[in-house]
């Protein structure tokens, strides 16, 4: 159902539960209450019925209309148009889940425009018509029942993204190859809830000096300040998310190249390992090639070899070997090959 509740208030009190919107206008006009309309992803017709009833501007439609809005407080005339990013914390995928609600507010009138499960509007509701004294306050008391149900529902989204972050602080050094990728997901909605929440402080800022002769009473002053508290340590929270992320992001970069370099040094440390093994086994072939090659000579059975028939030709020849084999093994052991 687009209206998802419709109702007029006399002094806090809900007297009439119209059946039409149409209804909604004329009970207001003559019981001279405040009406509170909630709408749920309304068509054009029906905000346009809304809007020519309450004067509400046309700008300020088309951004309810179009959606996607940034956080933020607007005034045209004698009427409010706030845009709040509500948030839930989905524990099953881990991850953040943004909504959209635009409220408009008036002297007499408050209409909300819904385009996501949360905030839980019907809560703030009962809870306002639980306490008449403080909801005949008027549409500031609604404004600051729906602004401090969403910055409620802010704390458990707060708590799921520390509990991610101390997460990633744990698989830093894990060395989890999918942790870069999850620091920057992180990062990512960590960023996004600071936009949707930083600008929170200006606009109750703003509620709260407003004109003289619209600032909210005192004790909704009182409310207003409590709401702005939470959202300040809230900020605080979520800036510091931010920070350790940017520093495990940094932490997690110095020790993927800690891990390259000692991967290097190993492969370094291999090779050198297999070129000290190729310079004995090559400095032992040079040794033994050397009587081979001599006995390769003398056993080619020419018969023109003047050392055949030489008495001291065989004791030269063997000489001859031992001698190259001493020269090359002094060589390579003073070059520590061997």
């Amino acid at each position: 159902m687009t209206i998802v509740d419709n109702a007029v208030y006399v002094d806090g009190h809900r007297t009439a539960d119209p059946e039409s919107l149409d209804e909604t206008y004329f009970i207001l006009r003559q019981r001279q209450g405040m009406a509170w309309i909630g709408l749920y992803r309304p068509d054009a017709d029906e905000l346009r019925s809304v809007t020519e009833e309450f004067d509400l501007n046309h700008l300020a439609v088309d951004d309810a209309l179009a959606g996607h809005q940034r956080a933020k407080l607007e005034h045209y005339g004698e009427t409010l148009f706030l845009v709040l990013r509500p948030a839930r914390y989905l524990d099953e995928v881990e991850q953040v889940e943004f909504g959209e609600i635009h409220v408009f507010a008036g002297e007499d009138f408050v209409v909300t425009v819904r385009r996501a499960e949360s905030p839980d509007l019907a809560r703030v509701r009962r809870r306002m018509e639980s306490e008449p004294g403080f909801l005949a306050l008027g549409p500031a008391a609604v404004l600051y029942a729906i602004l401090d149900q969403v910055v409620d529902e802010y704390e458990p989204v707060a708590a799921g993204l520390e509990n991610d972050v101390d997460e990633i602080e744990d698989d830093l050094f894990a060395a989890d190859p999918g942790v870069s990728r999850r620091i920057y997901e992180l990062s990512r909605q960590v960023i996004m809830f600071q936009r949707a929440t930083a600008p929170l402080v200006m606009i109750l800022q703003s509620l709260m000096v407003e004109a003289p002769d619209h600032q909210p009473r005192p004790e909704l002053q009182d409310h207003y300040r409590d709401v702005l508290d939470h959202v300040l340590r809230l900020s605080e929270r979520v800036a510091a998310f931010r920070a350790l992320l940017q520093n495990a992001l940094a932490v997690n970069a110095a020790l993927v190249a800690q891990r390259q370099n000692d991967e290097m040094r190993l492969l370094t440390e291999s090779s050198y390992a297999q070129n000290e093994q190729v310079k004995r086994i090559s400095s032992w072939a040079a040794i033994l090639f050397a009587p081979t090659l001599i006995g390769t000579i003398y056993g080619m059975n020419f018969r023109s070899m003047p050392e055949l028939d030489w008495v001291f030709g065989y004791p030269m020849a063997l000489g001859l070997m031992v001698g190259m084999g001493l020269v090359l093994y002094w060589t390579f052991k003073r070059n520590k090959w061997i």
